[in-house]
């Protein structure tokens, strides 16, 4: 009750949601500040506030109905198959090429489990947004959820043939100086470790200053598919552009680090059979 009143921010939408009167829910808010000794809410006449106790104790109440409905998918789980919902997030790209389609294959494995998937290309909170499973590529650099490895996939610089005829880039010097289509949400994205043909290491340092900055997978191929210059992507994005001559790739002979696939969960203790299923679907589906 008092998740959903934190939740809607005020005790009427609250009692509308749980089928409760205000009165009821009121009355219960009071009944547990006083159990707990301290205030949760702020109230005004115009909306209702969390305190820094009330923050705290929405926080570990999630925590706990999570706990609580995953044991109930579990059991059900054992007798039924998978119950409830799955509730995804996966980057806009990534999601609409390979995590959809594998989820309308794995919701008709399963018709008793409702799917809710959501594209973004920020990254979620887990907890508070209550997603139990987001699936990230690259580098992670959140450590409080757990995460297990997918796959996977290769990334390589990209422009247009015509590009390249007006361009010609034949040395990692000349590929530094190159017009850069830059991804302004990677952490370093004028470095980057390279090999050449041999396998030896060596290292990209992108010298001439980007002009073109974009926050997405797809808007940098738009870019480089408008001719606008070099942009380093996934291979799995680029290689229907690829096959049709629309992108060439650019200095083939030196290859970039692989890229991880993962599977992002928020509690590594206890781990949904949903969650669980589905990141074996998906890794035996992508591999």
């Amino acid at each position: 009750m008092f998740v959903a009143v934190a939740d809607t921010g005020s005790f009427t939408a609250a009692a509308d949601a749980l089928g409760l009167t205000k009165a009821v829910v009121s009355f219960n808010i009071r009944q547990l500040e006083a159990e707990l000794g301290v205030t949760l809410l702020l109230r005004s006449t115009r909306r209702l506030t969390l305190t820094e106790a009330g923050a705290l104790f929405h926080q570990r109440s999630v925590a706990l109905l999570k706990d609580a409905e995953r044991l109930q998918d579990d059991v059900r789980a054992n007798h039924a198959g998978l119950t409830g919902e799955l509730r995804i997030t996966t980057t806009p790209e990534y999601g609409s090429r390979v995590v959809v389609p594998l989820l309308a294959r794995f919701s008709q494995l399963h018709p008793e489990l409702r799917v809710r998937h959501v594209s973004s290309s920020l990254h979620a909170d887990l907890i508070s947004e209550r997603f139990d499973v987001a699936i990230r590529l690259g580098t992670l650099t959140d450590s409080r959820y757990h995460a297990a490895l997918i796959s996977h996939f290769s990334i390589l610089p990209v422009a247009t043939p015509e590009w390249r005829m007006n361009h010609p880039v034949e040395s990692l010097a000349q590929l530094a100086q190159a017009d850069w289509i830059i991804h302004e949400r990677l952490a370093s994205p004028l470095r980057w470790q390279v090999k050449d043909a041999s396998g030896a290491p060596e290292m990209l340092e992108i010298k001439k200053a980007p002009r073109l900055f974009a926050d997405s997978a797809q808007a940098l191929m738009a870019f480089a598919l408008a001719g606008s210059g070099v942009a380093l992507l996934p291979e799995w994005l680029v290689r229907d552009a690829l096959d049709a001559g629309k992108l060439v790739p650019v200095l083939p002979e030196y290859t970039f680090a692989r890229q991880g696939i993962h599977a992002v969960y928020p509690d590594a203790r206890h781990v949904p059979a949903k969650v669980r299923t589905f990141i074996d679907f998906m890794r035996a589906s992508v591999n």
